[in-house]
């Protein structure tokens, strides 16, 4: 009886064996999300470029993150979506989600969800500066000024063009070096702390300033800490701001393209002397600009 049962499961594992194993298909992998970022350190402070591919054809693609509506747009080439986002200053190292939802044809969604970790950059310390009394000390009827300045940004800050206008990646606005950059803690005659949330290029006055990224004016005045200012909108949230000019040589609403001409350089406003102010400003958060210049977007 053994040797019997031995004969029959040899002959099971003969039959099982001469089953054909049918191969994948080369060149096919099973769909699934992928999502990536650059850069691939993500700090306090920096703007992100996100990529996501769906599992399978989708009409349109968001996320949350940081609090924060991200819209992605489809690039026919790479096959890929595409956003721009940022991470504050004050942002906390930590692992923060990405939830991204993807609307299909009869109204359904696909949902995928993908820990993103940022990292502490630690920006350079205290440095001390010297400017006229009026920007640390003002008199009542400059304070006026300076509140009705606070409106008049907070109405131009509002603009959010959920329609992208940038294309392409970001210029420089001139071709110098940079004097200050982003994060550096400020003391304003001693008195006076802020942040400084901009990249400084070191110019003469009337040096040529260009538009980095396609965009609308939005605002170009003068006011009083930030002199001759224009704001420049590039839709889904992303504004550049542009500090100290000496002259302004667009209109509140003119359509730019990148490298356009804008204006001229200076050191107007709580200035310490000629320069160029570059601003990022994405979703009411300040990013740095030299992240965003850094950037190869498509």
């Amino acid at each position: 009886m053994y040797m019997r049962a031995a004969r029959f499961m040899l002959a099971f594992l003969l039959v099982l064996c001469a089953v054909p194993v049918q191969a994948a298909p080369r060149g096919k992998v099973p769909a699934r999300w992928s999502v990536t970022y650059k850069p691939v350190r993500i700090v306090n402070g920096a703007p992100v470029l996100f990529r996501a591919t769906t599992p399978r054809p989708v009409n349109a693609l968001t996320a949350r993150w940081l609090d924060h509506e991200i819209s992605f747009t489809f690039d026919a080439a790479k096959k890929t979506w595409f956003a721009l986002a940022g991470v504050s200053l004050e942002t906390k190292p930590g692992i923060y989600p990405i939830e991204l939802q993807a609307d299909m044809k009869a109204g359904s969604a696909l949902t995928y969800k993908q820990e993103i970790r940022v990292q502490k950059q630690r920006y350079p310390k205290v440095i001390v500066l010297k400017v006229p009394g009026r920007f640390t000390a003002p008199d009542p009827e400059q304070m006026k000024v300076i509140e009705r300045d606070k409106q008049i940004k907070a109405d131009a800050f509002k603009t959010v063009t959920p329609e992208r206008e940038w294309k392409g990646s970001f210029a420089r606005p001139v071709t110098a070096d940079i004097s200050d950059v982003f994060g550096v803690q400020r003391v304003f005659n001693g008195a006076v702390q802020s942040t400084h949330q901009g990249l400084d290029f070191r110019v003469p006055t009337g040096t040529p300033v260009s538009a980095v990224n396609g965009g609308t004016v939005v605002l170009a005045r003068s006011l009083y800490f930030e002199g001759n200012c224009i704001v420049i909108d590039h839709g889904q949230g992303l504004l550049t701001l542009y500090l100290h000019l000496s002259e302004m040589r667009v209109k509140e609403g003119d359509r730019l393209t990148k490298g356009q001409f804008i204006g001229l350089s200076g050191g107007t406003g709580r200035a310490t002397g000629p320069h160029l102010h570059l601003a990022v400003r994405w979703q009411g958060t300040y990013l740095n600009p030299a992240g965003l210049l850094a950037l190869p977007l498509p």
